[in-house]
């Protein structure tokens, strides 16, 4: 049987790391979030960036920590990654036409804030991934140029080149909404997934490449139809194969996204079977992001997969 429909889309709380964030982060107690950091991998470190800047009021938590010590690399890259989050939140996801004048110009001050903050921190810390990687969504946000994005793109890929949020970062540049062309975004895709060892989450980017191309169409069913085409319905799946399906898959950070990515898309392909193959793995979980922040949308499709995708 599924989860119930009424399971809160919670993709942290499969991840011990943000779990321990939380207590720390209601208890403004920063020995205990910094400890959760101390050892944490370039992965897991950019996941609990992303963490603390979308809990409310982590600014409260911050700031007194800047006013004693200015010069604290988490800090800075907290406080400018909370900036950044806050900045989106404020544009919305709408497209630029239905976005107010007012709302762009509290977005560029925002996202501005956070650069001058961020360039401190790369500077001194040019190996920061969770601070480049901050770095190229507001690149893309400020209107920089694909090539500047590349530059901080490139700058980060020296030290960590198999950075799945970077290039889900990068991806979107790449992509003709934000100044890229669908020949680029294929590109990229193809080549982060051929570059990482089988059984890395990397063959997800081609998943998503293939559903931001299809939400060119004014409507859901020219996406489905787009995603059943010959062509991209062989190569999701062989981006499956090479990722979700291998058995050299490993649930570490950030795997709740990728599941919820190909259960999303195999969903909208109508391909029943694989889609409930996903949400199985995926248990309890799921991450709303994907789904449009729809957690119904998620409830529903998962539904349809149980019951359409035969027995396991």
């Amino acid at each position: 049987m599924p989860p119930t429909t009424t399971d809160k889309l919670d993709a942290d709380a499969a991840y011990p790391e943000v779990v321990a964030l939380r207590p720390a982060l209601r208890d403004h107690d920063w020995a205990a979030l910094s400890a959760v950091f101390a050892d944490a991998d370039a992965a897991t470190t950019t996941q609990l960036v992303g963490a603390v800047a979308a809990w409310g009021g982590a600014e409260n938590l911050l700031q007194p920590r800047l006013q004693r010590e200015p010069a604290d690399r988490l800090a800075q890259t907290l406080f400018g990654a909370a900036l950044v989050h806050k900045g989106w939140r404020i544009r919305t996801r709408a497209t630029a036409d239905w976005v107010t004048d007012d709302q762009f110009a509290r977005f560029h001050d925002h996202l501005r804030r956070a650069e001058r903050i961020l360039i401190d921190v790369t500077a001194r810390w040019p190996d920061d991934v969770a601070a480049w990687t901050q770095r190229i969504t507001l690149s893309r946000g400020l209107g920089l140029g694909l090539a500047e994005t590349r530059r901080r793109y490139d700058r980060l890929a020296r030290h960590e080149p198999h950075h799945l949020a970077a290039q889900a970062e990068m991806l979107q540049q790449l992509c003709p909404k934000w100044g890229g062309e669908w020949a680029a975004v294929d590109a990229f895709a193809r080549d982060c997934t051929e570059v990482a060892p089988p059984g890395a989450p990397q063959a997800v980017l081609i998943a998503q490449a293939h559903r931001e191309r299809g939400m060119e169409y004014d409507d859901l069913r020219g996406l489905r139809d787009y995603l059943r085409t010959a062509d991209v319905s062989e190569e999701i799946h062989a981006a499956a194969d090479r990722s979700v399906r291998h058995p050299d898959f490993r649930h570490t950070i950030g795997w709740v996204r990728v599941r919820s990515t190909f259960a999303l898309v195999f969903h909208l392909m109508g391909e029943h079977p694989a889609a409930r193959e996903q949400f199985e793995a995926l248990g309890p979980y799921g991450d709303p992001t994907v789904f449009g922040d729809s957690a119904s949308w998620f409830a529903e499709a998962r539904a349809e997969a149980y019951a359409k995708g035969g027995t396991r």
